[in-house]
């Protein structure tokens, strides 16, 4: 597990952030047992009272639950999961669109070097989910 940290966030929500990925990409899949905090901290090299905030702020998004003595697992709910997606392309698109705006690209040029960066025939799969 390699997750490369910067300074412009907390590292837990790095942590954080880092997981959401996994399962938006369905790397981490619903039910699946997370790593153990102590094994987390251990591989990050970072403080396990890091790995342990990280933890309690996934519990409350609920993207995994704990139950008492036992290991925390990737949550079930097919609408957190789905959510944790949209945010996440939410968040990539308003980071775009922010920084295009600046450049005065009309709608069709943006449209156009969009399709042209993604590749045409990939583009159109991608966009129907095929």
């Amino acid at each position: 597990m390699i997750i490369q940290f910067n300074t412009r966030a907390p590292v837990y929500m790095q942590v954080v952030d880092y997981f959401k990925k996994k399962m938006a990409l369905g790397e981490l899949q619903a039910g699946e047992e997370m790593p153990s905090r102590r094994e987390l901290a251990t591989e990050l090299k970072i403080n396990p009272n890091t790995v342990q905030k990280a933890f309690k702020e996934m519990e409350e998004q609920q993207l995994i639950t704990t139950e008492r003595n036992r290991p925390s697992r990737v949550t079930t709910d097919e609408h957190v999961l789905k959510r944790i997606r949209t945010e996440l392309v939410d968040e990539a698109i308003a980071v775009f669109v922010e920084s295009i705006q600046e450049l005065d690209v009309t709608m069709d040029e943006l449209v156009d070097k969009i399709k042209q960066q993604y590749g045409e025939g990939n583009f159109n799969d991608r966009s129907t989910g095929s």
